[in-house]
């Protein structure tokens, strides 16, 4: 068992504060986070994050347990320590793989990778919405001979997949605003970087280059 403390006094609770330079809102501890919200960003051996979207954390424990397993490097740390009766440490807030992972060449046809190729936009009307209010449709319909594949998937909304049903896209006048295509790992990757998640540890950002617009030097 892990008895986790602080540095300082107790902390008082987190305060949500909206950042305007990354459009995102950020929480304030005043001196130390909770544990339950001591998350860990995972960067491959390159120092760059696994994943954007979702963005690889890893839970306090997963993460120190690498850490006495060797499998990572501490990059950066929060202000929480967890002993016990054998050691001592504190809760990283950053780590580095030691063994570098390389990115899948083809990424999986998921549901999920369909909606991130697409941005969660509805290819039909153009308008983005949460996942779960998204479905896919098929461009050439599977009754015309059209295959479950990359090229022929796209994200839709319920009520375009709808107005659509059987009928081929010519025929009722639903073109995709952008043709279907088997996106690389790279791209779902840079699509991911324009959802950053709600919340970001200060000691994350030099990692996180998200869509931000630069100031002028």
């Amino acid at each position: 068992m892990y008895l986790v403390s602080r540095h300082g006094d107790p902390a008082e609770p987190g305060r949500s504060r909206h950042d305007p330079a990354r459009g995102i809102q950020t929480r304030e501890w005043p001196l130390a986070p909770p544990p339950d919200h001591c998350p860990a960003l995972v960067l491959n051996a390159d120092f760059r994050p696994l994943s954007y979207f979702p963005l690889s954390l890893w839970s306090w424990q997963e993460a120190v347990k690498a850490v006495f397993l060797e499998r990572v490097n501490i990059v950066s740390h929060y202000d929480r320590i967890v002993r016990s009766p054998s050691f001592e440490v504190r809760l990283p807030s950053v780590i580095s793989l030691k063994e570098f992972i390389p990115a899948t060449r083809r990424p999986a046809f998921t549901r999920f990778n369909v909606f991130l190729r697409d941005r969660f936009t509805c290819q039909y009307c153009g308008s983005p919405f949460p996942t779960h209010e998204l479905t896919f449709d098929h461009v050439i319909p599977r009754s015309r001979g059209g295959r479950t594949t990359w090229e022929n998937v796209i994200t839709s909304c319920s009520a375009c997949n709808l107005a659509k049903g059987n009928r081929m896209p010519h025929v009722c006048g639903m073109i995709p605003l952008s043709p279907p295509f088997q996106p690389s790992a790279y791209e779902l990757q840079e699509n991911g970087r324009a959802f950053p998640p709600n919340f970001l540890h200060e000691s994350w950002r030099d990692f996180l280059y998200w869509d931000t617009e630069l100031d002028p030097v």
